[in-house]
């Protein structure tokens, strides 16, 4: 592929093309942004490797378009379940058909499918320019550009901005020495990946907390599965990835008739966090910023987090509507829900591959003494320190459930669209006919009686609920589904144009 000529200037270079690289252009060209993908391989990965997503997640990719495509795919899960090597219930942990975030609460994935859906996006962007073959070999920074030299290209890339979402191996924080906190929790697994041939019956969301074997056993969606082992050590990973071997570990699950291996593969789970994501122009996202155990499903969904947060930060500054050092919020929010994830999935971790029988035993003993307790289930911080105003419910993630307007019936999302929103009970419109400028903000009306002019119906109360649980009449979201604040009866106008003064003068997406 040709080099990048000396006219060709981006606003944004993301490193790396994985799901998080992805969903970063893709949000980014989205906004308008001219965005260039470097990704080292010659094409997409093609194999799967994150299995899960949250609604929070699919929220986002609704955001692109991309759902109606991928649920076909998907298999929505509604349990986890946690059993020993006796086949006992320790834990079962339910998911909710529709969660916060207007969308089922748990999707299991194949990711190439994922990728498919993503990278379609991505090609069909005039915004962005994919280069597959592009292995990045240095980063240089001016006071107004990122050069980013990619291997066997006699010109360097300049862009305003670069993202590394260049995983776990990150060349980009390396280059930067960038150091890490690490949680001291490392393990060797096995990760096998199968492919059906015929109808089996398999456990779909299983924890094996074997001490003789912890296994996982999770669903890549209605085609594909995933059978995990916990090794020994790193000493047997080339043993162990041989087939005949991995056939002999899932044989009381799976023969060869039923399905085919499309992977073997060994990692060293580990739990870190960059110190540092941000170096003037250049950021981290993704697990080039945090790598996090797996039992909680949440590594590729704290990246997609990242994208989101990222992409409408980097659209004000590109914009010149705020300064860079907004920036610096990227990490300040995102951070304290990274290490709540990896805190989380350490604890979970520690309690699935207890290797002592004496110790597992009294792990059993307890956790079915307690299996009559619903079982804590992770929860997210809100935001606390960045880019919010004031008042109750500041920082938390907003609900989204269904409206209608005139014949228009659907998610909130669908239905009154994406961007810079503040949601107001109908009876308050009134209060903002003094605000002169409202042109990078929507004032939306809603009210739990439905027929009324001009106003969405909350066809369920969620909205009404809310705004009542938080003492408010108004709620100013952000583009990332965040509450930027609230407000109560006549500081509903001082919320709007507080809100409206981040954004003036930009013209958003509808």
């Amino acid at each position: 592929m040709d080099d990048i000529t000396d006219d060709d200037r981006y606003d944004v270079a993301v490193i790396g093309y994985g799901p998080v690289g992805m969903a970063t252009a893709a949000l980014l060209g989205r906004l308008g942004h001219r965005v260039v993908v470097l990704e080292r391989y010659e094409g997409k990965y093609n194999l799967p490797r994150a299995a899960i997503f949250d609604d929070e997640t699919m929220r986002t990719f609704a955001m692109l378009g991309i759902p109606d495509r991928l649920l076909p795919k998907l298999r929505v899960q509604r349990n986890y379940e946690w059993m020993n090597g006796a086949g006992d219930l320790l834990i079962e942990v339910d998911f909710a058909e529709v969660g916060r975030s207007g969308w089922a609460e748990w999707y299991m994935m194949y990711q190439p499918d994922l990728e498919d859906a993503l990278d379609a996006y991505c090609q069909d962007s005039d915004q962005v320019d994919v280069r597959f073959g592009a292995r990045v070999i240095g980063v240089k920074q001016s006071q107004a550009t990122v050069s980013v030299t990619v291997d066997g290209w006699d010109r360097p890339v300049l862009a305003r901005f670069a993202v590394a979402c260049d995983g776990g191996n990150s060349f980009v924080r390396h280059a930067l020495a960038v150091p890490e906190q690490d949680y001291s929790f490392s393990e060797p697994w096995l990760v096998c990946d199968f492919r059906f041939r015929r109808p089996v019956r398999v456990p779909a969301a299983r924890q094996v907390c074997d001490p003789a074997q912890p296994t996982s056993i999770i669903s890549l969606g209605p085609d594909h599965h995933r059978f995990s082992f916990m090794l020994d050590s790193e000493a047997s990973f080339m043993t162990e990835r041989e087939p005949e071997r991995v056939w002999h570990r899932v044989s009381p699950y799976l023969t060869r008739a039923d399905a085919e291996l499309i992977r073997a593969a060994t990692y060293t789970f580990r739990s870190r966090v960059a110190q540092r994501w941000r170096d003037g122009r250049v950021l981290l996202a993704g697990d080039a910023a945090h790598q996090m155990p797996p039992f909680l499903g949440q590594g590729m969904c704290s990246g997609v987090r990242d994208a989101l947060n990222l992409s409408f930060k980097l659209d004000l500054v590109l914009g010149g509507v705020q300064p860079e050092s907004l920036l610096d919020t990227f990490q300040s929010e995102r951070d304290p829900h990274v290490r709540a994830v990896i805190t989380k999935g350490i604890e979970l971790g520690r309690v699935q591959t207890v290797r002592d029988p004496g110790l597992a035993a009294q792990r059993d003993a307890r956790l079915i003494a307690a299996r009559g307790a619903t079982p804590e289930q992770i929860s997210f911080p809100p935001l606390e320190a960045g880019m919010l105003g004031s008042g109750h419910g500041a920082g938390e993630l907003f609900v989204q459930g269904m409206v209608s307007s005139g014949p228009s019936t659907g998610r909130f999302d669908e239905v009154a669209g994406y961007g810079w929103i503040v949601l107001v009970r109908a009876g308050l419109m009134s209060e903002i006919d003094t605000l002169t400028d409202l042109s990078a903000v929507r004032v939306i009306g809603v009210s739990d009686v439905a027929g009324l002019p001009g106003v969405l119906h909350d066809i369920d109360g969620v909205y009404t609920t809310w705004l009542d649980q938080h003492d408010s009449d108004a709620v100013a979201i952000r583009p990332d589904f965040h509450v930027w604040g609230t407000a109560s009866g006549r500081d509903t106008p001082r919320l709007i144009a507080e809100f409206a003064a981040l954004l003036l003068g930009r013209n958003l997406p509808r």
